[in-house]
């Protein structure tokens, strides 16, 4: 497969691709045409505001939620499980992306996602390689039933009517069965908004460089239905080129804005052909990391929140000088005292 190749100076990032244009999802337009992730354990309240500070994204996503786990959880609004933290109350445009493979269920929580939650975009994964939902024969296992999967959204676009229904996928099962054509036509015939594709196979994981010249085809075969790509981009001007060499209508930024969330600020000046931002200081990079673990243990509690933070904490200060020492010892933290403790005394210092 064959990564997105870019030159690296400031004056390529400076160069915006000609005429990027908003990016249309059925009635909402996102701009600028840059979308955050959906990414189950990661994307919750807490760092879509840190996202939303900074700016750069035009449309954010919750957490990925299962749609039988909701119908479990949810007597009422009231009973939002933790994934929909936030969502009633959150500034608007936002995507709350839901797997299963049964339709039923799929339309009756779209339908109270658009209605009762009053979400802009509801989100089908159908690109999720995790062996739990995989074996539950959901998210990348339906690459598979490019029939089924136009059933599923053809059903849930008729429940969430007038809200958009998009959807999301990897290029297919396994290198040797690609199959993302197939399923993006289906997408598209059942009246989807826009479809992001991830250009990995569900067997790549995060291994290996995503395929840009198989987005760009899929690009090539939509009829009207906006592509929005997916996979390496960490850097502004990976996603200039996104747009100028492979044409997509949008991209989405995942893991490498879980270790910049300024990335989309970054983003969104070099598509405008403006200087790009410098990055936060390390000294307001901890401020950050310690504001976030606030926020956490304020909403999940002393002992849940910072078992929870240690994941984020592994995620800031990548590639700093210390960032992987800091890292060990942030992912044993049980406290806040300890968790403060650690930031202070091993997080990288300007």
């Amino acid at each position: 497969m064959e990564g997105i190749g870019l030159a690296t100076s400031a004056e390529a990032v400076a160069q915006p691709a000609a005429a990027v244009r908003p990016l249309r999802i059925g009635p909402l337009l996102i701009d600028p045409p840059i979308l955050q992730a959906p990414m189950a354990g990661f994307t919750n309240y807490a760092y879509r505001k840190i996202v939303r500070e900074f700016g750069g994204a035009g449309l954010q996503a919750t957490e990925m939620i299962s749609a039988e786990g909701f119908v479990r959880q949810v007597g009422g609004v009231k009973g939002s499980p933790d994934r929909l933290w936030g969502v009633l109350d959150e500034p608007r445009p936002l995507a709350v992306q839901m797997w299963d493979n049964d339709e039923e269920t799929l339309a009756e929580v779209g339908r109270r996602l658009a209605f009762e939650y009053r979400v802009s975009v509801v989100d089908l994964n159908f690109g999720c390689p995790v062996k739990k939902i995989t074996e539950a024969h959901s998210g990348s296992w339906l690459l598979t039933e490019p029939a089924r999967v136009q059933q599923i959204v053809a059903k849930v676009v008729r429940a969430c009517a007038p809200v958009p229904v998009t959807a999301k996928i990897r290029l297919g099962c396994k290198r040797g069965c690609i199959t993302a054509l197939d399923v993006a036509q289906a997408v598209e015939a059942a009246g989807a908004a826009a479809l992001t594709v991830h250009g990995r196979v569900a067997e790549d994981f995060f291994t290996g460089n995503a395929d840009w010249d198989r987005i760009a085809e899929i690009k090539a075969h939509a009829q009207a239905m906006p592509i929005i790509g997916n996979g390496d981009l960490d850097s502004a001007a990976k996603v200039v080129e996104a747009f100028s060499r492979y044409g997509v209508d949008g991209v989405m930024i995942a893991r490498a804005g879980l270790n910049k969330p300024w990335l989309f600020r970054e983003a969104a000046a070099a598509l405008k052909g403006l200087p790009v931002p410098p990055p936060p200081m390390l000294r307001e990079q901890k401020e950050i990391l310690l504001r976030h673990q606030r926020e956490i243990v304020a909403r999940f509690g002393e002992e849940r929140g910072n078992i929870l933070m240690r994941r984020y904490a592994c995620t800031y200060a990548q590639g700093r000088p210390g960032a992987r020492d800091f890292r060990g010892h942030a992912a044993h933290c049980k406290t806040s005292a300890d968790f403060i403790r650690i930031v202070e005394t091993y997080f990288p210092r300007d």
